[in-house]
């Protein structure tokens, strides 16, 4: 196990009605906030107006950034920090999903920064304080209401690039499971691949003594596995919710990965897909994740064959271990096309023209992954595995 510092300082606040604090929880970091969030979704809802109330029932002076899109723009990222510059913003709300979260992390980095945003996101520049920000979260997917990370996407270039630290992590998180009620079954599948894929990220490791992060991660996969059908069949209910919003927030807290180094080439491989072609994130990785399974499950057959047994409960062939790790790989395929997620990308009507433009990006600053270091030529063989 290696050496490590947990230290997570968001405060979780959970369970029904609770939106109805944001405001006595958001005026301890100030009387100026930018309440930042999507489309009209939390309008209609009603969110919006119980949000608001909240917020002006403590005195605050509200400004509003709303458009956030999927895969969020530096656009509007650059948008909201001359926002917070000019009116001396005191606290960022984000209401809304990873994106609306992400984003607002962007900007909460950027007032404290001179340069254009975007270099931290290129490693030109490396943040050191932010705006403090808090969370209202609708949907469970991504697990930015407790990390340190954020991604966006460049429209220049079209680069999707990721950074963080720790001051990026929301001050608190307020999670109501009957606020994810109302989500598309196609979005709430993509939050459900999505969580996984964070959990996975970490689980494909080359470190050996870490049981007990190996055992709290293959529960919260199945406790995910186990209740994604119910929320899918009975939206409402709340249960199966709260046992999926806190396992999206578990799967990202960072706590399944203390000990251990994490692959992470999925991500940066499924960040070219959507920068270019604007998928949805847990769609992209539904794709990426067995291609890269299936590209590099010989480097420790073990763990794969573990993951397997553990998870899709397949018996270890302690005669054929590639077998079983190949029916693991294949149990989890059917579990993305039972959830209506596609694993392939001809599925989402993606063929191989930018293949090398996205191998290239993807690795044009260094190899990526740990579990093994992928290189340009790896990449594009791992899309073309995904075709």
């Amino acid at each position: 196990m290696q050496n490590f510092v947990f230290q997570n300082c968001t405060k979780i606040i959970f369970g029904k009605d609770q939106e109805q604090v944001v405001g006595k929880e958001s005026v301890v970091f100030g009387k100026k906030i930018l309440l930042h969030f999507g489309g009209g979704s939390i309008k209609e809802s009603g969110l919006y107006d119980r949000v608001i109330t909240s917020l002006t029932e403590q005195g605050l002076e509200i400004f509003k950034l709303g458009g956030v899109k999927p895969n969020p723009r530096v656009s509007l990222v650059r948008e909201g920090v001359t926002i917070c510059k000019e009116n001396d913003i005191d606290f960022i709300l984000a209401v809304g999903g990873g994106s609306v979260i992400d984003s607002a992390k962007a900007i909460a980095a950027g007032v404290k920064y001179e340069g254009d945003v975007w270099d931290f996101f290129m490693g030109k520049a490396q943040v050191t304080d932010s705006l403090p920000i808090g969370v209202v979260l609708t949907i469970p997917a991504a697990g930015s209401e407790t990390s340190g990370g954020t991604v966006v996407t460049n429209e220049e270039g079209l680069y999707k690039r990721a950074m963080g630290h720790d001051s990026l992590r929301p001050r608190f998180a307020i999670l109501n499971p009957v606020l994810t009620y109302t989500l598309p079954v196609y979005q709430t599948a993509c939050g459900i691949t999505d969580m996984m894929a964070h959990i996975l990220e970490r689980y494909f490791t080359n470190e050996k003594h870490v049981e007990v992060t190996d055992r709290l991660c293959e529960a919260t996969l199945r406790t995910i596995i186990n209740n994604a059908h119910k929320i899918l069949e009975d939206p409402t209910n709340y249960d199966a919710r709260a046992e999926i919003m806190w396992a999206g927030t578990i799967a990202h807290n960072d706590s399944l990965g203390v000990g251990r180094i994490g692959d992470w080439a999925s991500h940066d491989i499924e960040h070219e897909i959507s920068g270019i072609y604007d998928i949805a994130h847990g769609a992209g990785l539904a794709i990426v994740f067995p291609a890269w399974m299936k590209y590099v499950y010989k480097h420790d057959i073990n763990r794969f064959a573990q993951f397997a047994n553990r998870v899709w409960d397949v018996e270890i062939d302690l005669n054929d271990l590639e077998k079983t790790a190949l029916v693991g790989i294949a149990k989890m395929e059917d579990f993305f096309r039972s959830i209506g997620m596609p694993v392939r990308l001809s599925e989402v009507e993606i063929g191989e023209e930018h293949f090398e433009e996205m191998a290239r990006k993807g690795t044009e600053r260094w190899p990526i992954g740990n579990f093994i270091k992928l290189h340009e030529k790896d990449v594009l063989n791992i899309y073309k595995l995904a075709l």
